[in-house]
């Protein structure tokens, strides 16, 4: 009976029957809870009861009308700002360790191992880095700067650029090994043609690596951007939102969980969502989706 079917038929079959798997998981996994969430942030409801309130917009309009839910989102500039410099920094020695530098695989090893470490470990790993006359205080102590040793989960004034330059660290390694593999495939032509023309090393950097990564670099800005607003692990863990260290998803996980508010935990996380996705629509139209053309 397949057989006789024409082969266009034929292809379309398979390709139906290929995709309705992936399609079944990725609506029961992905569309389905998105839509419940939805229908979640148009109710008030506990998390246990079996009946939800229906309250329509109440809850995004306590959302956007009770600064203590909306604010927190000033702390995600701290991670933004973060990201930038992590992006830079990863950049900067991606760049350095693709040339001949001794004990160059070493240097990769070293650079990317944060990332391969547990969150959770990193954070109760940093927490006694940072409490009073803990290893930082030590090592300021040691080079004479004794005089400026702070509570660095304790201020808040310091304390979400202390969880930051954590987050930095912790996550340093997979920007560098994106653009370790991006610069990595830039063809050894292009320098070679440059050494030629007498470029200098910012001059190819310039000019030959950063219009071949630049995909790369708009991957780690849109992954950098979503990060920061939805950071979550390391400031949960070290300080739990205290001391001025609250993020939005904090606040959406204790408005769940600790204050049973699940219908404006629910808006939260829609309105996250929205702003990923909105954030992303606009870094599509800022860098354009051009198709590099072959000379």
């Amino acid at each position: 009976m397949f057989s006789n079917l024409s082969y266009k038929v034929q292809k379309r079959i398979i390709i139906v029957a290929f995709l309705i798997i992936p399609l079944l998981l990725l609506a029961v996994f992905s569309y389905f809870p998105a839509l419940n969430l939805f229908y979640y942030s148009l109710t008030k409801w506990d998390g246990i009861s079996k009946t939800k309130e229906f309250v329509g917009l109440r809850n995004y309009v306590d959302l956007f009308s009770k600064q203590e839910n909306f604010i927190v989102f000033k702390n995600s500039l701290y991670y933004l700002g973060g990201s930038v410099i992590q992006i830079g920094l990863a950049l900067y020695f991606s760049s350095i360790l693709s040339y001949k530098v001794r004990f160059k695989s070493f240097f990769k090893g070293v650079l990317f191992f944060p990332y391969l470490l547990n969150g959770v470990a990193v954070s109760f790993m940093f927490m006694l880095f940072f409490r009073p006359e803990g290893t930082m205080d030590s090592l300021i102590t040691a080079i004479g700067l004794g005089a400026y040793t702070q509570k660095w989960l304790g201020n808040p004034g310091i304390i979400n650029f202390s969880l930051v330059a954590v987050s930095i660290w912790r996550f340093f390694g997979y920007n560098f090994i994106l653009f370790s593999g991006a610069i990595q495939s830039v063809p050894a032509e292009m320098y070679e043609a440059t050494e030629i023309d007498g470029a200098n090393r910012f001059q190819q950097f310039w000019y030959v690596t950063l219009p071949f990564i630049k995909r790369v670099i708009e991957l780690n800005v849109i992954l950098s951007i979503s990060g920061s607003i939805s950071a979550f692990e390391v400031p949960y863990i070290m300080t739990g939102g205290s001391n001025g260290s609250m993020t939005f998803v904090i606040r959406t996980v204790e408005s769940a969980f600790k204050w049973r508010k699940y219908g404006l935990a629910s808006a939260m996380g829609i309105v996250l969502l929205i702003i990923v996705v909105l954030t992303t629509l606009l870094q599509k139209k800022l860098f354009g989706d051009n198709k590099e053309v072959d000379a």
